[in-house]
């Protein structure tokens, strides 16, 4: 790997850990929202009680995501501070941890920038979730008779 490479590892992990804050805020509404059923689920709107649920079943799917963006993160600061020496070695360790196909000679390595823009994507559809979540409690919190 290039120094360029690394760099842009380097920097991508930055984000990654910068991005855990959106992580936190998602944990916390499920958290919150699980809470709110366990204790007042009798007196809850039928709406309000479809809201809070909808953001703790969304909650899961963010901890899969929050998961694979920190195992993410640790792997892009690994490559930048050269504790994993390339990609192939990365791809390997990845298949005997079962994280990963085995690789065939004929299928080529993803490239760096291939396996960024997966990052990123995955970036994407991580704050789609907490953006639901968030809208999901906030629908529940409006819809909650207060009386």
């Amino acid at each position: 790997m290039t120094d360029n490479e690394r760099a842009t590892c380097a920097a991508l992990a930055g984000l990654l850990r910068a991005f855990m804050v959106l992580a936190i805020w998602g944990f916390a509404l499920m958290c919150v929202s699980a809470l709110v059923l366990a204790l007042t689920l009798r007196s809850l709107s039928v709406t309000a009680a479809m809201g809070f649920g909808a953001v703790v079943v969304l909650g899961l799917l963010e901890r899969y995501f929050a998961f694979r963006l920190r195992l993410d993160e640790a792997l892009f600061a690994d490559l930048g501070r050269r504790a994993i020496a390339s990609l192939d070695t990365l791809d390997h360790a990845l298949s005997s941890l079962g994280l990963r196909e085995t690789q065939s000679r004929q299928q080529p390595t993803r490239s760096l920038d291939e396996r960024v823009q997966g990052t990123r994507q995955l970036m994407q559809r991580h704050a789609i979730v907490v953006a639901c979540q968030s809208a999901m409690f906030l629908l529940a919190l409006m819809t909650q008779d207060l009386s």
